[in-house]
């Protein structure tokens, strides 16, 4: 004669389940640090190198509080000049990437007089994006390399 069995399955405890595998943590983009540690720490040892790889001079450059070229209005400023007094400056409205920049330029032995808007049409800064068009901005002028 057959006999019947009824199986139950019951839950493994807690104890015994492997523990879950901890979600990768996404390390925080670049453009979340501090705007104070941002531009000296990442944005210009990166423009730096980025204007190097052109081959030609290297610029000094500065980052300070102080005023806006042409205008005059308080705000932060990525200051570079190449040897031959070439000048830029990337100016910031606040203490943010994603604020209001503008952009001035002055050749040898003259000052700035025009402020030109800079990045205004882009919803997201990156430091990758403020690094192109940087170098783009300089690189139209004959700035780089051996133009």
């Amino acid at each position: 004669m057959w006999e019947c069995f009824e199986l139950r399955l019951q839950p493994v405890s807690d104890s015994a389940s492997p523990a879950p595998t901890p979600a990768k943590v996404k390390p925080p983009a670049p453009e979340d640090k501090p705007f104070a540690e941002f531009i000296p720490e990442l944005f210009l040892p990166a423009l730096l190198k980025e204007i190097e790889a052109f081959g030609g001079a290297a610029p000094q450059l500065s980052f300070e509080q102080g005023a806006m070229p042409v205008v005059g209005s308080p705000c932060w400023q990525v200051m570079g000049s190449f040897p031959g007094e070439r000048r830029f400056w990337l100016c910031f409205t606040e203490a943010s990437i994603s604020c209001s920049k503008t952009i001035a330029l002055a050749e040898t032995g003259s000052e700035p007089s025009l402020l030109e808007p800079f990045l205004s049409d882009e919803k997201k800064t990156t430091l990758a994006l403020l690094i192109s068009r940087v170098v783009s901005r300089l690189n139209s002028q004959k700035w780089l390399g051996p133009n």
